[in-house]
C-alpha cells in the first residue's frame, strides 16, 4: 500500500514525553581536551651535539664593533633514524690434540669446544633474526614474501620457504610458553574473547576462524596482561568449551551463542548494543528515538571515564550508586519500545539485540573487576585482523609483544604459511 512505510518509519521518529525528558537530561560534562604537546624524546636514547656557532668574525657587536660575550644557549632536538644493519657471525672453535700422543703413535684424540647452543640447529638463524621475521610478520603484518624481497635487495638470499620452516620449528620452541601462558590466562576471574575469520589457502574449508583469548589492560600496567590466539577451521562451539577446559570464570564476549556453551559466567558487551543503535540510525537524522539509547549508553561511558584508575570497591561503589539507575532507565525503555518499533526495521533488530544480551550486560555492576565492554578483546585482535595473513594449508604458531606486559602467541598447527 503507498505510504505504508512512511507510516512504519513515524515510530522511530516521534517521540513521546518521556522519550523528550531522556532526551533533555544532559549528560556527563565531558572533560576539555588538553592541548597537544610535543612529548620530550626519550631520555634513553643516546645523543650527539651538535653545536651550530657564530663565525668568529661575526662575534662582535654590529652597533659599536666590540667584542660579544655568550649569555646562554638554546637548544633543540630532532630524531635521526639509523637503519637496521646485519652482520655475519663467524663462530670459530680452535681444535686441540695430544703431541705426544702423535710422536708415540698413539691414537690421539682431538678435542674441541661444543658448539652454542642455537634455536635451529645447522641453519644460519640467529635468536635476532628470528624475532625480526617474527615481529615483521605477526607484529605488523609483513608477508615472508615481502621479507623475501626486502632480504634481497641488500643481497641476501633467504626464501620464504626457509622462513616458513623456520618459523615452523619456533612454534614448536614456543609450544611450552603457550601453554604456561594458558595455564595462567584460565586461573583468572576476568577474562576476554573473541573471533575473527580469515581465510586459508588449500585449507580443508574456504574459512577458518582465529580465536582470541585475554586478560587484564592493553596498556601497560601491574595486572597479568596476556593475549593467546587459538587458530580452527571452525567456529563450532566445541573450539572455546575445548580451550576453556572448564573455565568457571567472567568471560567478557559478544552475542555470539557459541559461548553459552561454555561454564563461563558471561558478561555482555555494551558497545556491541551501541553499534547496534548507530547502525540502525545511520544517516536518517530523523531516527530520533535511536538518540534516547544512544544518550543513555553515553552516560553509561561517561560514569566509566570518571571511575578510569580506580580501585574495585570505588568502581562498585559508583557503579551501583550511578550506574544502576541508569542501566534500569535503559532496560525499561527497551521494555516499552520493544512492541512498538516492528522488529524488521533496523531499530527493532537493535533494540531485540539489546533486550537479548541484557540480562549478561547489566552484570558488569555486580563486580568493580567487570568492564562495561568487550574492547580489551577487539583492541587485541585488531592489529591481527589489520594484517590478515594468507597461507600455504594451515597456520602456524607465532609470537609477538604488543606491550611490555603482554605476549601473543598463536597455537602451534601444521604446514607453512608465507
Amino acid at each position: 500500500m503507498p505510504g505504508a512505510g512512511e507510516r512504519f518509519n513515524e515510530a522511530e521518529n516521534i517521540l513521546d514525553e518521556h522519550d523528550k525528558a531522556l532526551l533533555a537530561t544532559s549528560p556527563l560534562v565531558k572533560k576539555e581536551k588538553a592541548k597537544p604537546k610535543r612529548r620530550p624524546l626519550p631520555a634513553q636514547l643516546p645523543r650527539v651535539e651538535v653545536v651550530v656557532d657564530l663565525d668568529e668574525d661575526e662575534k662582535v657587536c654590529d652597533c659599536c664593533q666590540s667584542p660579544l660575550h655568550k649569555m646562554g644557549e638554546s637548544s633543540s632536538e630532532t630524531l635521526e633514524f639509523v637503519p637496521a644493519h646485519i652482520k655475519v657471525v663467524k663462530t670459530i672453535r680452535p681444535k686441540y690434540t695430544c703431541r705426544h700422543c702423535e710422536r708415540e703413535g698413539i691414537e690421539s684424540v682431538v678435542k674441541t669446544a661444543k658448539m652454542p647452543a642455537t634455536p635451529i640447529p645447522k641453519s644460519i638463524a640467529t635468536p635476532s633474526l628470528l624475532s625480526q621475521i617474527i615481529m615483521c610478520k605477526y607484529q605488523f603484518g609483513l608477508p615472508l614474501y615481502r621479507q623475501e624481497t626486502l632480504f634481497s635487495d641488500i643481497g641476501i638470499e633467504l626464501s620464504r620457504q626457509t622462513m616458513s620452516s623456520w618459523m615452523l620449528r619456533c612454534a614448536e620452541l614456543l609450544s611450552p610458553l603457550y601453554q604456561r601462558l594458558k595455564e595462567i590466562l584460565l586461573s583468572q576471574a576476568v577474562i576476554h574473547g573473541d573471533e575473527t575469520s580469515l581465510n586459508v589457502i588449500n585449507a580443508e574449508k574456504a574459512t577458518s576462524y582465529m580465536w582470541l583469548y585475554c586478560c587484564g589492560d592493553d596498556k601497560p600496567g601491574k595486572d597479568t596482561n596476556i593475549v593467546l590466539f587459538d587458530y580452527h577451521n571452525s567456529r563450532a562451539a566445541h573450539c572455546v568449551v575445548g580451550f576453556l577446559d572448564g573455565y568457571q570464570g567472567y568471560m567478557h564476549v559478544d552475542g555470539y551463542k557459541a559461548y553459552e556453551q561454555t561454564k563461563a559466567t558471561l558478561v555482555a558487551c555494551l558497545a556491541h548494543i551501541r553499534r547496534k543503535f548507530i547502525e540502525a540510525k545511520g544517516n536518517n537524522k530523523k531516527t530520533v528515538k535511536a538518540d534516547v539509547a544512544l544518550n543513555l549508553i553515553r552516560k553509561l561511558y561517561g560514569i566509566e571515564q570518571a571511575i578510569k584508575g580506580k580501585s574495585v570497591s570505588e568502581k562498585f561503589t559508583v557503579r551501583q550508586q550511578k550506574a544502576k539507575p541508569i542501566v534500569d532507565e535503559l532496560y525499561q525503555w527497551l521494555l516499552k519500545h520493544k512492541d512498538k518499533i516492528p522488529p524488521q526495521m533496523a531499530l527493532g533488530k537493535a533494540i531485540t539485540y539489546a533486550i537479548n544480551q541484557f540480562e549478561k550486560f547489566r552484570r558488569y555492576l555486580d563486580d568493580g573487576r567487570l568492564s562495561i565492554d568487550n574492547n580489551r578483546a577487539e583492541r587485541a585482535i585488531k592489529p591481527f585482523v589489520i594484517g590478515r595473513f594468507y597461507g600455504c594449508s594451515q597456520i602456524p604458531v607465532m609470537a609477538r609483544m604488543p606491550a611490555p606486559y603482554s605476549i601473543v602467541l598463536l597455537k602451534p598447527q601444521r604446514q607453512m604459511i608465507l
